[in-house]
Formats: structure tokens, C-alpha cells, sequence
């Protein structure tokens, strides 16, 4: 028996593959930039040119206006605005009437990198449009009337949103709402990584949810936890190359820890405590199928594993995971596994015993009580 390799294996470093290509091109011309004045910053970016780093002293930067972004830069001349060195940057409006920042609402916005700055308040914290090869990195977006990122208004492609730290949104309060429903638009080859979010409440409350058709996703490494709910939500690609998922930390949902409808592959990720399953797929604006649960560690004190429209369906796998429920079923099918492949995996708790083994609870898992998949508290 293995647990503590599949919980080693899931929380591993890969970082340097999360940011895009032309991450280390220097800048033409760096321009340092102080006067706070919402109005004045607006028009320092509309004149940026490829090549140009805006650097923002630090302060806070109340613009009342609605403010869409629309510079872009090459792919050998990027556009950075970024926080000064050790510069706390803030960006807020004095209402809610508008989002805090657009990106590309207007028109297509191709090779910015927006870096350690502070998003609060406004409706959204930051709304990406028409947006290819869209870096938001190092940023804090918090305390927003509604979702505190979304990329939920056009079709984006090759965005890279890493090592955000965004909580405690309002209204529909996903931390990040990536695509729309039933494939309206579709966020396509994008990197989604080491960002932590937490505390996503309000009417639904996602950590990270990806909708229905949006395809060649990278989701991982993500510390997500306190969501009303699901941590990580992932829906289906419509047949388009598969999202991975995987070495996500995910603990404390009111809903499911992680909930993937189909056509992904799930590994090396940790599943604590939900009031749901700890991983639940089913049909949702499509079928489940083309499915993939490998090297997962998933605790909980509801099902560890819930799988809703698994039976008869094409491509399903799930192995070499650590399925522990403490009251209630390590695998739960609701219509049946025909088809599934299922091989090595550690159960503790009731559920199909094929291609299982009998874990003896949760003591082989050192450091992990009781208490972390019944409660507010996780590793």
C-alpha cells in the first residue's frame, strides 16, 4: 500500500512550464509610473506601446470610469504593467456599477502581462474579453460584488493566470469563471496554475469553473479551498482535445471538493472534506465520457468517489487512487461501472470491489484524522 507516494507525487513543483513562451523577453522601454489619479492612469495605458513596461508605484488608483484595456504587443514585444518592486498597487472604483478592469471588451487583445496588482471592489474584479496570450500573474483580486475573474464574455485562447491569490467575491462569487454555459464561449489552450483561492461563497461560489466546450486546458497545482461550491468544477470539451487537471490541493466544499463531467484527464490531485463527494462526475450540458481519475488522494466523510453516468460509457478509467470515505461509500456508481476500467486502487469504505484493495483506514495516511474530512480543517 502506497498513500503516502500518491500524496508525495501530487503536491510536486513543475512551475516553469506554467508561463508562456515569451515570459523572458526584456522590455523596449520601462516607464515608471506615480501619479495615483484613476483618470491619468487610463491614458498612461492607452498610450503604451509593444515593447513598454508600465511600472505603478505604489498607492491606490480609483478609476470611476468603465475601464477596458485595449493595448496589445507582439510575441517578440510584450506589454507589461506590473507593481513596482515591493510596491503594494491597488485598483478599485467607489462603486459597483462597473467591473474594476477589462481586458479586450472592445476588441482583441493579444501579448499583455498584467502583474502583482491589487483588484477590490466594483462588480467584477477583472473581465477578460477578446483576449490570446493573456498573462494575469501574481495579482490579488478580493472583495468584488461578483466574480472576482471571469473570462466569461468572448472566446479566449492561450490565457496564463498564475500565482493569483483571489478570495471572497459576492453575488454568483466564483473565483475564476472561465468559458460560458453550454459552450457560448470557449477559453481554448490555456494555463490555469499555483494560483490560490479561497472562501468563495455568495449564491453559487466556484473556485475555478471552466464551462462546458472550453478544451486544452491546463488546471494545476491550484490551492483551493472554503467554496460554497465545488473547489474545482470542469465540465466537457465537446469532443475538442481533453482539460488536464492535476496536483491540485482542494479541501473544506459545501458542494462536491471536485466536480469533472467528461473528457479529462484527473491525476495527482488531493480531495479533502466536502459535503458532497469528494470527486463526483454525472451528465452536465453533456455526456461523461472520455474520463480519466488516476493518482488522486480523495478523503471525505461523505463518498470519496461518486460517478453518476459512468455506466456503458466510452474511455472511462479510474486507477491507482486512494479512496477513503469514513462514513459513507470509497466508490459510489449510481447507475452502474459497465465498461469502466477499474485497477489499483486503495478503498477504505463501501462501494464495487473490482480492481480495489482494502485500505485499513485512515491511519495509513499519517497526519490526516478524522477531523480534516469532517471539519474546517486541512493540511
Amino acid at each position: 500500500m502506497k498513500p503516502l507516494l500518491f500524496l508525495c507525487i501530487a503536491i510536486t513543483t513543475l512551475a516553469a512550464s506554467y508561463e508562456p513562451t515569451w515570459s523572458t523577453i526584456p522590455p523596449k522601454r520601462v516607464i515608471q509610473y506615480s501619479d495615483t489619479n484613476g483618470a491619468a492612469l487610463v491614458k498612461a495605458v492607452e498610450a503604451l506601446m509593444p515593447g513598454d513596461k508600465l511600472e505603478l508605484a505604489a498607492g491606490t488608483y480609483s478609476v470611476e470610469r468603465m475601464w477596458d484595456i485595449g493595448v496589445s504587443g507582439t510575441a517578440d514585444a510584450p506589454i507589461w504593467i506590473v507593481a513596482a518592486k515591493d510596491a503594494q498597487v491597488i485598483i478599485t472604483r467607489p462603486d459597483d456599477k462597473q467591473n474594476v478592469l477589462n481586458v479586450g471588451q472592445a476588441g482583441p487583445v493579444k501579448f499583455l502581462c498584467l502583474r502583482g496588482i491589487e483588484l477590490t471592489g466594483g462588480s467584477h474584479g477583472l473581465r477578460l474579453g477578446h483576449c490570446l496570450d493573456v498573462w494575469i500573474d501574481g495579482c490579488h483580486i478580493h472583495h468584488t460584488n461578483q466574480v472576482c475573474l471571469s473570462a466569461n464574455s468572448a472566446d479566449t485562447q492561450r490565457l496564463f493566470l498564475t500565482r493569483n491569490h483571489i478570495h471572497h467575491g459576492a453575488g454568483h462569487a466564483e473565483g475564476m469563471y472561465l468559458g460560458a454555459n453550454n459552450g457560448d464561449h470557449i477559453m481554448s489552450e490555456s494555463v490555469i496554475a499555483l494560483n490560490h483561492i479561497h472562501d468563495c461563497r455568495g449564491d453559487q461560489g466556484d473556485g475555478i469553473e471552466v464551462k462546458q466546450g472550453s478544451w486544452g486546458n491546463l488546471i494545476a497545482e491550484n490551492h483551493v479551498h472554503d467554496t460554497n461550491y465545488p473547489c474545482i468544477t470542469v465540465y466537457g470539451t465537446a469532443g475538442k482535445p481533453v482539460n488536464i487537471i492535476e496536483r491540485n490541493l482542494c479541501y473544506n466544499s459545501a458542494d462536491n471538493v471536485m466536480q469533472v463531467q467528461g473528457e479529462a484527464i484527473v491525476r495527482n490531485n488531493v480531495l479533502i472534506n466536502g459535503a458532497g463527494a469528494g470527486f463526483s462526475s454525472t451528465d452536465h450540458q453533456g455526456k461523461t465520457l472520455n474520463l480519466q481519475v488516476i493518482h488522486n488522494t480523495i478523503l471525505n466523510s461523505a463518498h470519496a468517489f461518486r460517478g453518476g453516468s459512468w455506466n456503458g460509457r466510452e474511455g472511462m478509467i479510474l486507477a491507482n487512487n486512494i479512496l477513503y470515505s469514513r462514513d459513507a461509500n470509497a466508490l459510489h456508481y449510481a447507475n452502474g461501472n459497465a465498461g469502466v476500467i477499474s485497477s489499483g486502487n486503495v478503498i477504505f469504505g463501501d462501494g464495487p470491489k473490482d480492481g480495489c484493495v482494502k485500505g485499513r483506514g485512515f491511519e495509513d495516511l499519517p497526519g490526516i484524522t478524522t477531523r480534516n474530512v469532517s471539519g474546517a480543517v486541512a493540511p
